[in-house]
């Protein structure tokens, strides 16, 4: 499933082409994704101007000039591709071309200045969804009431983190894991591969117990979590089965991983011990036993 990076990656190469554009063509190939498209749903879209993109946790956020608020959520396999020509991908080495059987939706951007391109949008299991949301109503929806803060932004820090953990009889991993739908808060947008790097990089077990979390251990996580994310974005993301950018690239920090499925695998401190597997909440932690306490 992509994850934060892997959306604020889609995001970014959605950008230039999408922010001040008018949509027109917009075609639906089916009726729905996960769940049915809104009602109208083309003809909603049908010439509103895209004022800004911006991404919540995992989700894509286009806000038009009509008062609506276009909501994409990616799901398993969902993914955009922007089209200018039939040109497009020769001018990425590493570019994959999606299968047409899942092209779903579909739509024309045009800039001020002209410019066109085709927005598709391809997603072969569909777990992915979209939304159509006025403002008053994002924040009061079952996906978006009571996220948690973003980890990119200054609002996580360690005392925030603290207080997340105080009193929490779970484990590390599950507490990043959790979205911020609990009463004590959460952080929105980590998933199953940045929480093991984090973790690994803090030098914190996965079974760490929350509300044993020291503050010198918190600055250390948050660290962890912002750096990973960091350089999962100036990577274009991870791409281990189907994501790829907007334009096709495929992402590359799965290259760099130190723990996530390397079971087996030395630990790259070269502290002598060997990447370990455990399963958390029916998903798998991967770890070194040796610096991760």
């Amino acid at each position: 499933m992509p994850e934060l990076p892997e959306v604020e990656t889609v995001r970014r190469g959605l950008a230039p082409h999408l922010q001040g554009a008018k949509l027109s063509a917009v075609r639906l190939h089916r009726p729905n994704l996960r769940y049915p498209f809104p009602d109208r749903f083309a003809e909603r879209l049908e010439g509103a101007e895209v004022l800004r993109l911006e991404r919540r946790a995992k989700y894509l956020l286009f806000y038009l000039d009509t008062q609506d608020i276009w909501v994409t959520h990616l799901g398993m396999t969902g993914r955009f591709q922007v089209n200018n020509g039939p040109e497009d991908l020769a001018h990425y080495y590493h570019s994959v071309a999606p299968d047409k059987k899942h092209l779903h939706f579909q739509c024309l951007a045009t800039l001020p200045g002209g410019e066109v391109s085709r927005i598709d949008y391809y997603d072969p299991r569909r777990f992915g969804f979209m939304l159509l949301l006025k403002p008053d109503e994002l924040y009061e929806s079952k996906w978006f009431k009571g996220l948690g803060v973003e980890p990119l932004s200054d609002e996580l820090n360690a005392a925030v983190l603290l207080k997340m953990a105080a009193g929490r009889n779970v484990n590390l991993k599950a507490l990043l894991m959790a979205q911020g739908h609990e009463k004590r808060g959460g952080i929105a947008g980590l998933g199953n591969i940045y929480v093991c790097e984090a973790l690994w990089r803090a030098r914190l077990s996965p079974d760490h117990k929350a509300s044993a979390l020291a503050r010198k251990e918190a600055v250390a996580l948050v660290e962890g979590i912002k750096t990973v994310l960091e350089e999962a974005v100036a990577s274009g993301g991870s791409s281990i089965s189907d994501f790829a950018a907007a334009s096709g690239e495929l992402g590359y920090f799965q290259h760099r991983f130190c723990v996530y499925d390397r079971k087996g695998q030395p630990c790259p401190r070269q502290d002598g011990g060997l990447i370990e597997r455990k399963v958390h909440q029916g998903r798998s932690s991967f770890y070194c036993p040796v610096c991760q306490k």
